[in-house]
């Protein structure tokens, strides 16, 4: 028999505003009872739930920097030189980075956009969605999306 939908809603939703984890407990003990199955459902609900909403609870700047009223001076700029690519003119800024309009110079000449993580943001999960945006861009193949280039040893710094 399978679970029932219904069931596993209305005990996520009632555990979801629960304010300790010790109340959710003995909630989803004496609702759930014996059924593992229902249990385990519910607490992958729950675990989802809790941990999409810590993604973005504060601002990934203020969490790398401290706070927003002191952010991070910007390192690069127009004229500045990062491997073999100069920077021509900022593009776009975001949460985590800034993207510029470079100039290749080696092997070949040519205008690229260069993404740039801010300093400070070089944690695992803006990392991980630095690379997730990358990989996405990289499957792509249209003349009107971007390629990707990745700087020989640049690490995280630049895509």
């Amino acid at each position: 028999m399978g679970i029932n939908r219904e069931l596993v809603e209305s005990i996520f939703n009632a555990a979801v505003p629960m304010g300790s984890p010790s109340e959710r407990c003995d909630y989803l003990d004496a609702a759930c009872g014996q059924d593992d199955d229902l249990r385990e459902r519910v607490d992958v609900l729950l675990a989802s739930h809790d941990t999409a909403n810590s993604f973005m609870a504060q601002p990934l700047h203020a969490a790398a920097v401290g706070t927003m009223d002191c952010p991070a001076p910007p390192t690069e700029g127009p004229g500045a030189r990062i491997g073999r690519y100069k920077l021509l003119q900022l593009i776009g800024e975001g949460g985590f980075g800034s993207v510029f309009m470079a100039e290749q110079e080696h092997p070949v000449r040519r205008k690229v956009a260069l993404k740039i993580i801010k300093l400070g943001m070089d944690t695992k999960q803006v990392i991980a969605r630095f690379e997730a945006e990358r990989q996405a861009l990289a499957l792509m193949d249209h003349s009107n999306i971007a390629g990707v280039f990745q700087m020989p040893g640049s690490g995280q710094r630049g895509a």
